[in-house]
């Protein structure tokens, strides 16, 4: 998983409450066993004019102009602004693999679905917590402001805008180590590989009939 100290990036606004899982990921896009390739298809109903399918050519869809991700002022954005209850409905991990395979590293909302919120963590997505009032604050000096970025510090737990000020948010300790160290559930295990392999050596030496059993 890729970590997350400090990051500044263009900032998209995605002015929608509730917005659900489905809409960020169409459940047809959802049959691939692979976990890569869903960046493509980001808020596919939303940015296109025509039903998309799996493993269709980008070039030969028909974009939807009056769609934010599609306006060349956004193009390359990494942060994006949203409503609160972002990341709501089913709860699918393709979600949070979408927004970062399209490129996107944190997310500022009021609020955000729980399982949504949990699995953006688990997949190197940093889901910020603001008031509704600094969100809207955010809304209007993006759309004033072309070509808008923030930078997002972790370590310091603080987002720097435009202007130099510092805006606070939080993020639960153990969340904030995992991500600044580029630990998902996988990586936090093998941080024990060799008490792992140690703990195998000394069973199998214990009951060398397991290693018959594994075999066969």
């Amino acid at each position: 998983m890729q970590k997350f100290t400090i990051h500044k990036g263009l900032v998209a606004p995605m002015d929608r409450e509730n917005v659900d899982t489905d809409a960020i990921i169409p459940k047809q896009f959802l049959k691939s066993i692979r976990k890569t390739g869903f960046g493509i298809n980001l808020f596919d109903e939303w940015r296109y004019l025509d039903v998309g399918f799996p493993g269709q050519d980008p070039a030969s869809r028909k974009p939807n102009p009056d769609f934010v991700l599609n306006q060349p002022r956004f193009a390359g954005a990494s942060v994006l602004l949203a409503r609160k209850n972002f990341g709501c409905g089913s709860s699918r991990e393709h979600a949070p693999w979408a927004l970062d395979q399209y490129g996107f590293r944190a997310i500022i909302a009021p609020s955000y679905a729980d399982i949504f919120f949990n699995n953006s963590f688990k997949n190197g997505l940093l889901p910020i917590v603001l008031s509704e009032a600094k969100v809207a604050q955010l809304f209007d000096e993006c759309a004033a402001f072309p070509g808008y970025s923030l930078t997002i510090d972790l370590d310091r737990q603080v987002i720097v805008k435009p202007d130099g000020e510092e805006w606070p948010f939080e993020v639960q300790a153990f969340r904030r180590y995992c991500l600044m160290n580029g630990f998902d559930d996988i990586g936090l295990t093998l941080r024990y590989s060799d008490k792992i392999k140690a703990f195998e050596a000394e069973r199998l030496a214990a009951k060398p009939w397991l290693a018959q059993t594994l075999v066969s």
